[in-house]
């Protein structure tokens, strides 16, 4: 699967965002290390606090399919002249299933986006690898 299909897909979920407050869609595509695609988007609550990022309902879809290893990510927002970055808490939830050469990738189009590793988003992190050590 290319990386255009990936963002091509980001794109689509996108459209399924439910984002009454912000107006701001958000879709996210995960590529995980057997290959397989699951995608998410931003859903909004009245109680902000409530909400979920779209990077954060395709980890939970990668989830539900048994899979726990993140090859790549795409990030995609619609009707937006920006890349897209994780924000805080994303950066740290794709840190618990990615190594820190996970490269995330911030779509304006299929053919204009931005590449950067996950340890270049999210510098001397905390993960998973201090638990192998317990």
């Amino acid at each position: 699967m290319s990386i255009e299909n990936m963002i091509e897909a980001a794109f689509d979920i996108a459209e399924c965002a439910y984002a009454p407050y912000s107006k701001f869609k958000v879709g996210a595509c995960i590529k995980t290390a057997n290959g397989k695609l699951y995608t998410g988007c931003n859903v909004e609550n009245a109680s902000y606090g409530l909400s979920t990022c779209a990077e954060a309902s395709a980890v939970i879809e990668m989830l539900c399919h048994k899979e726990q290893a993140i090859a790549k990510i795409v990030i995609v927002g619609l009707d937006c002249d920006d890349y897209i970055s994780p924000c805080g808490a994303c950066r740290q939830r794709i840190r618990e299933f990615a190594p820190l050469d996970t490269p995330i990738h911030m779509a304006k189009s299929t053919t204009d986006y931005i590449t950067h590793t996950l340890e270049a988003l999210l510098p001397l992190s905390f993960g998973p690898q201090f638990l192998e050590n317990k």
